[in-house]
């Protein structure tokens, strides 16, 4: 080799733990417990702050004693349109990307039976109501992307950038028994040949240029979907009571590509290029429950609070990965009979089975009444993402205690806040809202908090209505393309605006 690298304790981000069976990490864990409520539109409209209005479907799957609101059965259909931008930040450089999908938010019934008459004046339970449906609780799709040039020497040879290839040569360094299992990061490396050997040590061949061109595309796909069974009513006229039981669907897809390429057009340094692909779908299902209260002191004021327990996941996890190379003339000079440049391995399917516990919320709200005319109202909610936990097989209790505990220190409670207003003029209805989802991290220079503003309309007639929302989201998230845990040299970060709108119509039927 034409360069002296210096190979302080390299450490793979997955510690001493087998890559290729151990597939979850941290952002998992938060991904499935960080919900963004996109129910119906009259909810979206005034910002999701559905802790004391209740009478909606999507208000089951935050306080459900807005079961109890309810006079009339009522069905309830929402498509929407999601837009969202993405921007990536990466050594100086800029990247956009764009995505449009098509999703349901809500579909629901709920059957009210409500007292009227003499039966109104003699029964303590003013209305009983049965609902039954689907709210969507999470939305994963998103593009983005992010590229730039990392400078690997110094004017005096020193090494100051590092590569993603060294990920595979820290993992053959720690294993070099592994570098005939293509099913391990050691393995795919060495038998692309973009290690080579230097004093004992494997080293990456993306190493052997003086700058590289680096980039990361993202595609994610699916969603978490709760299916709501709930029961409750209302008492006195004073208070209400609910309780749904929730059964959320969750599919998770993810594509990623990784590449390197010699920026500096030398083409005898034995390194062109690498690709690393990785393809990851995850399915389950899990079971919570919500139990929520609304009390009614006078007609213009409510308060509210609701509990909902984790949420247990029963998830499965199939992975595809792939790593492509072009050493140039490295074949050749080390006297292989195949000389092509380029080198494909790819790794056989993972698959693996685990659960996940995700966090309890509580969620505590208020709202106050203009009579006929409207109302102003807010939520406030409590999660502590540091407490969800992996359980994985047998066999892998090093593992799970790993990563549970880098829960633990990467994130902490995070408080959100939603303000919504609705004003009424006869059968029309124009709304706002505003919501702030703190930073689920420790680490305040990983941001993470984000801001909802949000209006609608809505037009009611006696067995039929119509509501209309816009939501625009936005927050900042940074991340790593690869992870060299190891000193002086830190894998750069990149920083991703993300604007998110999420257009959504509801057809309603009351009977």
């Amino acid at each position: 080799m034409k360069r002296m690298y210096l190979f302080l304790a390299l450490l793979l981000c997955f510690g001493s733990y087998s890559f290729y069976a151990i597939a979850q990490d941290e952002t998992d864990a938060l991904r499935y417990s960080y919900l963004s409520p996109q129910g119906t539109a009259r909810s979206m409209g005034f910002g999701g702050a559905l802790g004391s209005i209740g009478g909606d479907f999507a208000a089951l799957g935050v306080n459900p004693a807005g079961i109890g609101v309810y006079r009339s059965s009522e069905f309830t259909f929402t498509p929407s349109l999601k837009i969202n931008s993405t921007s990536g930040k990466y050594q100086g450089t800029t990247t956009n990307d764009n995505n449009t999908r098509f999703t349901i938010n809500n579909l629901g019934v709920v059957f009210t039976s409500a007292a009227r008459g003499k039966r109104y004046q003699r029964s303590q339970w003013k209305a009983v109501s049965f609902g039954l449906g689907i709210n969507r609780i999470a939305d994963f799709n998103r593009n983005y992307s992010y590229n730039g040039k990392m400078p690997l020497y110094d004017a005096n040879n020193k090494l100051i950038g590092s590569s993603g290839g060294e990920a595979f040569s820290i993992d053959a360094n720690n294993y070099p028994t592994d570098i005939d299992n293509t099913n391990t990061l050691a393995g795919m490396g060495y038998q692309s040949y973009l290690l080579d050997t230097s004093g004992g040590r494997y080293v990456p061949l993306s190493l052997m240029p003086d700058a590289l061109n680096q980039g990361r595309i993202i595609k994610e796909r699916g969603g978490i979907t709760d299916i709501n069974i709930s029961f409750g009513g209302n008492y006195q006229e004073k208070l209400m009571l609910g309780a749904t039981l929730g059964v959320p669907a969750l599919r998770y897809t993810r594509d990623v590509t990784y590449t390197e390429t010699d920026a500096t057009g030398n083409h005898n340094n034995n390194f062109e290029s690498l690709a690393y692909k990785e393809s990851l779908t995850t399915t389950g299902s899990g079971i919570n429950l919500k139990l929520g209260f609304i009390y009614k002191p006078v007609d213009e004021f409510r308060i509210g609070a609701a509990i909902h327990t984790p949420t247990y996941f029963s998830l499965k996890d199939a992975q595809n990965r792939s790593l492509t190379t072009n050493t140039e003339n490295f074949k050749y000079n080390i006297g292989e009979q195949d000389v092509n440049p380029i080198t494909k391995v790819t790794a056989a399917e993972n698959l693996f089975e685990y659960s996940l516990i995700t966090p309890w919320r509580g969620v505590i709200s208020a709202a106050g009444f203009l009579g006929k005319h409207g109302f102003i109202t807010a939520d406030y909610e409590y999660v502590n993402y540091a407490s969800a936990r992996f359980n994985y097989q047998d066999g892998y209790a090093g593992a799970e205690s790993e990563v549970n505990q880098l829960i633990k220190k990467t994130y902490r409670g995070a408080s959100n806040v939603r303000i919504g207003a609705e004003g009424r003029i006869e059968n029309f209805s124009i709304r706002l809202g505003f919501g702030y989802y703190g930073t689920p991290y420790q680490d305040k220079n990983l941001m993470g908090d984000r801001m909802d503003f949000s209006g609608g309309l809505g037009f009611r007639q006696d067995s039929w209505f119509l509501d209309l929302a816009f939501v625009h989201s936005q927050y900042e998230h940074t991340e790593h393309p690869y992870v060299l845990n190891y000193n002086p040299i830190i894998a750069p970060t990149a920083y991703i605006k993300n604007n998110l709108n999420n257009v959504a119509l509801t057809l309603g039927f009351k009977f």
